[in-house]
């Protein structure tokens, strides 16, 4: 099982560590923090816009298609009750690739990243708090 660990650093600033990378995560002064890195969102939204653009710059270079100033935008809304991202859209960009015979094949390719492929199909999504002693979730009365 894969673990990555992210650590408090205080202020609403929070440091992930993933391999031999760190990675800065922070909120909006408007919510105690510095804006010193992008919020959590943020980062699950460009999660799931590089792993389809990883894929799919992956086929198509492997198939002669031109990657050459290709994005990838993510578009989504906001809602509440609970809070969450709804609507959530990725758009592959590829300016200069003709790859009009191939559109199919790169929405499959797309959708076996596996962040889509996750949010595509949540299961398994637990939570568990710690402190000195396992802490009891049960709601209070």
């Amino acid at each position: 099982m894969g673990k990555i660990t992210t650590f408090y650093k205080g202020d609403m600033l929070f440091e992930t560590q993933m391999g031999r990378h760190t990675v800065t995560i922070d909120v909006p002064a408007s919510m105690g923090g510095s804006d010193r890195g992008p919020t959590p969102p943020e980062f699950f939204v460009a999660s799931l816009g590089s792993c389809v653009g990883a894929f799919v710059a992956q086929y198509c270079e492997k198939n002669g298609i031109d990657t050459t100033d290709m994005t990838v935008d993510v578009t989504f809304d906001k809602a509440d009750d609970p809070t969450r991202l709804v609507n959530l859209q990725a758009t592959v960009n590829l300016p200069h690739g003709d790859c009009t015979k191939r559109i199919k094949a790169i929405e499959r390719v797309a959708e076996h990243c596996p962040v889509h492929a996750t949010i595509k199909t949540m299961e398994g999504l637990t939570l568990d708090i710690r402190g000195m002693e396992q802490c009891d979730l049960t709601p209070e009365d």
